[in-house]
């Protein structure tokens, strides 16, 4: 009898054993489900893994993580835990990229994730199952240690392989003839590469602030070069930084500017983004990525062309952990028939009407998952009501834009921000050298007394 109860448990497929795959995973065996995760590497963590590896991995593939040895995390840990399983409490609030990792691997254990995974197992093809046969899937892996490759047949199937393992580089004229070094930060490792160097850093975005920092420390000269308007002149970088506008043209030696000036140049570093990819879907998998905008997709989640494939972890600029758990929990309200799967037609208009709002508002196709200050909120809230399942609390997204604004105001200082929850609508906030000085360590907050000594 149980054998019989097992064969006609929904079969779930996640592709990927990071922090958005080991979510999707305990969410659901908790509603019931049976899963296997398939992870290329041999162990959990995804993007917070950290190897001296870059280029190709011992397989010839292209090595996945963009860990580097001095990474702190650019959000405070209060808001990178999951519901009922929150990061170990500490005085910081932003702390190193192995304590994240530790992290995610004791929530996958803690939860019973762990065992449900295939290590070093590649997808190589993901595609609607045969017509004619039961609705579902079929997915093809290869064992990589072995060289088996086989196929099985799931119910759906959970991309979650993340977003920051395939390095966007643009091309500039003369690229080719520079006679220093040139690299993506997917390929940074340690900083001493920076020592005595002359460093452009190409790229605004979070890992470009933190690395030019990063490069600073080390370089005789960081120029710091992007297209972002006026706003970006209100970070303030140590003496030996210098914001560039965009680049015109690489020389041997040297890059030239388009404001027409040069400088010389020793390292060319590309913090450029990443690009979504997703090699192993089937062209009848009806999904394309058009300029980074992945679509089309229900609420940045659900494939609208087969609505049993879901895809975790896409949007950013977010709050990731939660939003993952949020996003999972979406999906199984519906995989699990708590709820009729939305029509065709609700998904279409509904992803319609969100573009063109975005659009509407100046927003290009690279920005179709991009939230933010502006969208965060509303986006976790339509999911919340559309699914009848409990939301991110508030103080959340509110935790979140408050990071996000005191890195713009103090770029060099704002890791020494300490944060604690007081309840769903409201948090405290204070500099660590303080708090140190005004209790000692900081309390957890329970009590008026607590919240107004701080």
């Amino acid at each position: 009898m149980q054998i019989f109860e097992d064969e006609r448990r929904k079969r779930y497929c996640v592709i990927g054993a990071g922090s958005s795959g080991v979510c999707a995973a305990k969410t659901i065996l908790d509603a019931g489900g049976h899963v296997t995760i398939y992870e290329r590497t041999d162990q959990i963590g995804g993007t917070w893994v950290y190897t001296d590896e870059v280029g190709t991995d011992r397989y010839g593939l292209p090595v996945h993580t963009s860990m580097y040895e001095g990474l702190k995390t650019n959000l405070p840990k209060e808001i990178m835990g999951f519901p009922g399983y929150e990061m170990p409490s500490q005085d910081a609030s932003y702390v190193r990229w192995d304590e994240v990792l530790q992290f995610i691997r004791d929530y996958s254990d803690h939860y019973g994730v762990t065992k449900w995974i295939a290590f070093e197992h590649l997808v190589e093809e993901v595609k609607p199952a045969p017509k004619g046969t039961a609705d579902g899937w079929s997915v093809t892996v290869r064992h990589l240690t072995s060289g088996k490759v086989y196929t099985e047949t799931f119910d759906f199937v959970l991309v979650c392989n993340g977003h920051y393992h395939t390095p966007i580089i643009p091309p500039y004229p003369g690229g080719e003839c520079f006679r220093g070094k040139q690299l993506h930060s997917h390929d940074y490792r340690k900083s001493d590469i920076f020592k005595d160097q002359l460093v452009l850093v190409i790229g605004a975005g979070p890992s470009g602030t933190d690395l030019t920092l990063e490069a600073a420390k080390m370089a005789n000269t960081v120029y710091f070069s992007h297209h972002v308007p006026e706003k970006l002149k209100q970070l303030v970088f140590p003496a030996n930084v210098l914001q560039v506008p965009d680049v015109l043209r690489i020389l041997p030696n040297s890059v030239e500017f388009v404001d027409g000036s040069q400088h010389p140049v020793t390292v060319i570093f590309y913090c450029t983004g990443y690009r979504y990819s997703f090699p192993f879907l089937h062209p009848d998998c009806g999904v394309q990525v058009d300029d980074n905008w992945v679509r089309p997709l229900y609420k940045h989640v659900l494939n609208i062309n087969h609505p049993t494939m879901a895809f975790i972890g896409l949007p950013f600029y977010v709050c990731a952990t939660l939003m993952f758990e949020l996003q999972a929990r979406f999906c199984v309200k519906f995989y699990n028939n708590q709820l009729p799967m939305p029509s065709k037609e609700e998904m279409l208009l509904d992803h319609e009407r969100e573009m063109n709002e975005r659009w509407s508002k100046g927003l290009k196709k690279r920005q179709a998952h991009m939230m933010g200050a502006e969208f965060q909120g509303q986006y976790y809230q339509s999911l919340a009501d559309r699914a009848r399942i409990e939301p991110i609390p508030k103080v959340m997204t509110d935790m979140h834009i408050d990071s996000g604004r005191r890195k713009k105001e103090d770029l060099q200082h704002y890791r020494n921000d300490v944060y604690r929850i007081v309840d769903q609508n409201s948090f405290i906030k204070c500099d660590i050298s303080e708090c140190y000085r005004l209790c000692k360590k900081i309390p957890d907050v329970g009590d008026d007394e607590q919240f107004h000594h701080t």
